[in-house]
């Protein structure tokens, strides 16, 4: 009934989760923090930075699912500061088109995994 997708280019979970969970035609991805994977350490300092590393992290799940941005139906963006939000929005905005853009919500947090500043969950479908 679910397949469970993980990937050496995106990052290990740090808890009880799995990287994505294939179900039938839907993708559901963990949100994803900016972790690279490469090194397991945690990429730090500008939001820009952070955003660009989640979307590097949510591109290779989607790839290791035999998927891409184009598939991307919903996404959720937890920010710790809102006054971020249009440095992430342009990183974010880089991976879409703007007429065929998912869903999408964004909230403002207290706190995330680790303090970072920003993570970013998605939705596909095949």
């Amino acid at each position: 009934m679910k397949t469970i997708i993980t990937t050496s280019k995106a990052p290990a979970p740090i808890g009880p989760y799995n990287q994505a969970i294939l179900v039938k035609d839907t993708l559901y991805i963990s949100g994803q923090t900016p972790i690279d994977p490469a090194t397991g350490k945690l990429i730090e300092g500008d939001v820009k930075v952070e955003a660009k590393q989640c979307m590097q992290n949510l591109k290779a799940i989607l790839e290791e699912a035999g998927m891409t941005f184009e598939n991307v139906v919903k996404t959720s963006i937890f920010l710790k500061d809102m006054h971020q939000f249009s440095k992430v929005n342009e990183v974010y905005g880089n991976h879409f088109d703007a007429d065929t853009a998912p869903a999408r919500e964004t909230v403002e947090v207290a706190n995330l995994p680790m303090f970072v500043n920003v993570e970013i969950s998605m939705i596909a479908v095949r």
